[in-house]
Parts: structure tokens; C-alpha cells; sequence
């Protein structure tokens, strides 16, 4: 990749990231006939065994030392990536579930959702100011929760749930920016307590269903499938416009969305689509007010590796 520059390395860092997430439920559709529960337990223990193999590799033990005084020197910032990892660790119970359930549209739902929730929490916790495209944005994608509500007769709770815990998330990282591999290793290491004691309690009492079988197999490579999308978007957020990621990031629930309609086979009928119109509708409209706001605001960017 020596000749491509940092601004298309960029691209396809973030394209490798939402490709990975928009394929991740045909992963955990090969998990069978074990817990929901148990797989995200799992995934939390073989993420951090895969970070703490990570950091020797990439030489950021320094980088993770550091990160670490820094935190601890602070509690306040220490506690929201605390915070951070057990939502994200919500984030990722309510995806396996939702494959597991047979939701997959919903969990599509929820992440097409997302950008438009976000721009919500920041007008919420940060104060800012939206136009009114924006706004008609977020109304549409209202407009469609409450049909699927009351017309589908099914509230998305997945939805909202992967919608405001991945939106959370995001705002507690923009409050304590850290290193990459850094804080997922923090995040990982401090819902790692967690995993252990519900493999104690579970162990002695009911028992563990994973064991010697393809689903175990699959299951051992939860760490990697987890750790190397939030790498690969990490890397392409510091080299490419923010407003550039969001676009991208329509990648992911899109190919969520085409898995749940050819290959799990999911029901989708006109009430869903209509539901799905006004998301659609939703997003149009924000990528439009996006579009206006670089063009009335042309910044010269420079890339560097």
C-alpha cells in the first residue's frame, strides 16, 4: 500500500470496518445451541486474550502504559471508559441476541438508526444547534418507530437499544479520547470480571454449554471478529473527515439489511417497508444536510500518515 496516500488507506480502513460489522451476524449464525449470554461472555474473555496478544505485536505497550497513568490519574475519565465498556458490552449481548432471535432486520434497524441518534445526544449533552433538515431527519426516523409500533404491532426495542447504546458509547469516547488498542484493551479488561464470575456461577450450578463442538470452534474466534473492525475503524477515522465516515457507515446495516431479506430468509412485508421508507427517508435527508454543510464550509485538509 506504499502508493496509495493516507486519505484513500483511509477509506479503506473505514470500508473494511462496515464491511466486517454488515457480515458479522453470518459469523454468529454459525454459533448454535449455545447461550446468548455465554457467547457474549466469551466474546469479552477472547477479546481481551486477543488484545493482550495484539499489544506485544504492535509495540503500544508504552502507548497502553501511558493511556493507563493517564486515566488513573483521573478517576472521572477512568469511570466513563469503565462505563463505556459495559455499554458497548450491552451493545453487543443485544446484537448476538437478535441474530440468535431471528431479528436481523431489527438489528439493520437499529444501526441505520444510529447516525440520527447520535446528532440527538450531541444536541442533548453537548448542546448543539441542528438546521432544520436535520431535524426533519430525526422526525422521519421517529415517524417510522411509531409505525412499526402501531401498525406492525411490534415496538423495536432491539433497535433502539443497539441504536442509543452504540450512540452512548460514542459519546463517552468523544468525552475521553484514548489510543485505539488502548482503550479497548481498558474496555475489555474492565468487563472482564463479569465474564469470570457468571463462568463461576453458571460452572457450579446449571453448566456451560459450550464444549467439544463446531459452535465452541467457531466461538474461539469471537476476539478477533469483535477487535478487528473497531481497529480497522479506528484507522480510517484519523485519516478521513468525519462527515466521510458517516456516509460509509451506511455500509454495515445495509449489508445487514440484504442478509436478513436472501439469506436468514426474514419476513418482510409492507408495513416493514413502509417502516424501512421512512428510516430511508431519514437518512436521505441528513447525508443531503451533510453534503450542504461541506459544501458552504470548503476546509483544505491534509492527510499525513
Amino acid at each position: 500500500m506504499s502508493n496509495i496516500s493516507s486519505f484513500q488507506r483511509g477509506i479503506i480502513y473505514a470500508l473494511a470496518a462496515y464491511i466486517m460489522w454488515g457480515i458479522l451476524p453470518l459469523y454468529w449464525a454459525l454459533i448454535k445451541d449455545i447461550d446468548a449470554v455465554e457467547i457474549l461472555m466469551f466474546r469479552i474473555i477472547f477479546s481481551l486474550i486477543f488484545m493482550l496478544l495484539l499489544i506485544p505485536l504492535s509495540q503500544q505497550g508504552t502507548q497502553l502504559r501511558e493511556d493507563w497513568n493517564k486515566l488513573y490519574q483521573t478517576p472521572r475519565n477512568l469511570l466513563i471508559i469503565i462505563i463505556a465498556g459495559y455499554v458497548v458490552t450491552l451493545n453487543w449481548g443485544t446484537f448476538i441476541f437478535a441474530i440468535n432471535a431471528g431479528y436481523v432486520l431489527q438489528t439493520s434497524l437499529g444501526y441505520y438508526i444510529n447516525p440520527l441518534v447520535s446528532i440527538l445526544l450531541a444536541m442533548i449533552f453537548f448542546k448543539e444547534r441542528f438546521n432544520k433538515l436535520e431535524w426533519c431527519a430525526i422526525i422521519l426516523a421517529a415517524v417510522g418507530v411509531l409505525y412499526m409500533t402501531f401498525k406492525v404491532g411490534e415496538f423495536p426495542f432491539i433497535s433502539l437499544i443497539l441504536a442509543f447504546s452504540f450512540g452512548i458509547y460514542g459519546l463517552l469516547k468523544k468525552l475521553v479520547p484514548l489510543n485505539a488498542i488502548s482503550s479497548i484493551t481498558i474496555e475489555t479488561i474492565a468487563t472482564a470480571p463479569m465474564a469470570i464470575l457468571y463462568f463461576i456461577i453458571v460452572g457450579q450450578t446449571h453448566g456451560l454449554s459450550a464444549g467439544m463442538n463446531l459452535s465452541t470452534f467457531w466461538l474461539l474466534f469471537s476476539g478477533v471478529a469483535t477487535a478487528l473492525p473497531l481497529l480497522a475503524f479506528s484507522a480510517g477515522a484519523i485519516r478521513i473527515p468525519l462527515s466521510l465516515v458517516g456516509f460509509i457507515q451506511y455500509v454495515g446495516p445495509t449489508l445487514i439489511f440484504i442478509n436478513g431479506i436472501f439469506v436468514f430468509k426474514e419476513p418482510f412485508n409492507i408495513d416493514q417497508f413502509v417502516t424501512f421508507c421512512f428510516i430511508w427517508a431519514g437518512i436521505f435527508v441528513y447525508v443531503f444536510s451533510q453534503i450542504l454543510k461541506i459544501r458552504r464550509r470548503p476546509q483544505p485538509l491534509k492527510y499525513q500518515d
